[in-house]
């Protein structure tokens, strides 16, 4: 087992702040991270599932709310590590290079919530611990980002009329070309499928 999946954030505290989950790039986003689930469990690899926590700030992302758990349609098997953490990458404040480590995981594949913030830095942070880094881009998910100027409690309908609103399409995009042939390989869930299909039949 030299290969993992890290699933970021593909949690229940997301869709509890109801008009943040409305302004979500991919609301179906377990679906394609079953697959690379699938994928991964074929394959023998470990499968990682991180959870980000904020504990006593009474949001969905506190502990105590019920919320951090993995999305309802996921099924994540005992055997699964399941690993919270409280820093945008998944590394700072867990044990996860540990675990890793003692796996002799070398290759990442990463998929998750938000594309531009957790995902996008674990995968440079694994980049530098000297990982193998391939971020699976359309099993990535994020919201439009509000001008700095914007209010805080602005409602969906204004944010998105707001022309200074970076749109979710381009978020994702901007994280392409920043992680492409720098930290990681940007590949969609099909190309992944294409490449686990073709290896177990050869």
């Amino acid at each position: 087992m030299t290969r993992a999946l890290i699933v970021i954030d593909v949690q229940e505290s997301f869709r509890a702040i109801a008009p943040l989950w409305e302004t979500i790039s991919n609301p179906g986003i377990a679906d394609e991270v079953r697959r690379l689930v699938r994928i991964a469990r074929d394959r023998g690899d470990l499968v990682v599932w991180v959870l980000h926590t904020e504990p006593g700030d009474g949001s969905p992302f506190d502990p105590a709310s019920g919320h951090v758990r993995v999305l309802d349609e996921l099924d994540r098997a005992d055997t699964e590590p399941l690993i919270h953490k409280t820093s945008h990458n998944a590394f700072t404040s867990t044990n996860l290079q540990r675990l890793l480590t003692l796996r002799q995981v070398h290759d990442l594949v990463v998929c998750g919530i938000r594309t531009e913030q957790c995902v996008e830095t674990t995968a440079r942070v694994a980049s530098d611990l000297g990982y193998r880094v391939t971020v699976a881009i359309d099993a990535t998910a994020t919201n439009p980002i509000p001008h700095r100027d914007l209010p805080e409690d602005v409602s969906p309908a204004d944010l998105l009329a707001d022309p200074r609103t970076l749109r979710a399409a381009d978020v994702i995009q901007r994280t392409e070309y920043a992680l492409a042939g720098r930290f990681a390989e940007i590949r969609t869930v099909a190309e992944l499928e294409t490449e686990h299909t073709a290896a177990a039949v050869g």
